[in-house]
């Protein structure tokens, strides 16, 4: 069980029950409209979210998400919303070369 706050969406709570699901998947499954190129596939970094809190509530890094830090395509802090699950609270924010024109959001 766990929340996931998103910062910069004017601090947009979505409870979750069931970790099993990405963090991806829980926030599409709530409405929200996150980027995500590869189809879920931890291949890009489209989806990736910038954790501001809670990072030790999320599922370790696996070797798709370590392949991307190695790359240096994902810096500390950083996650791939595709690939992490969600085990207890956290809030992230959306990167910002990550963001949709066509949504508003918060600094």
């Amino acid at each position: 069980m766990g929340q996931i706050t998103i910062e910069n969406l004017n601090n947009k709570e979505i409870s979750n029950t069931d970790n099993s699901k990405s963090v991806l998947d829980i926030i599409h499954e709530s409405g929200i409209d996150w980027m995500h190129a590869c189809g879920k596939k931890g291949r890009c970094t489209t989806c990736k979210i910038i954790v501001v809190e809670g990072a030790d509530q999320l599922s370790p890094i696996e070797e798709t998400e370590q392949l991307l830090f190695d790359a240096g395509k994902l810096q500390p802090g950083e996650r791939v919303a595709c690939q992490a699950k969600l085990l207890g609270d956290v809030k992230v924010r959306v990167a910002d070369k990550n963001k949709f024109p066509h949504m508003t959001y918060t600094a």
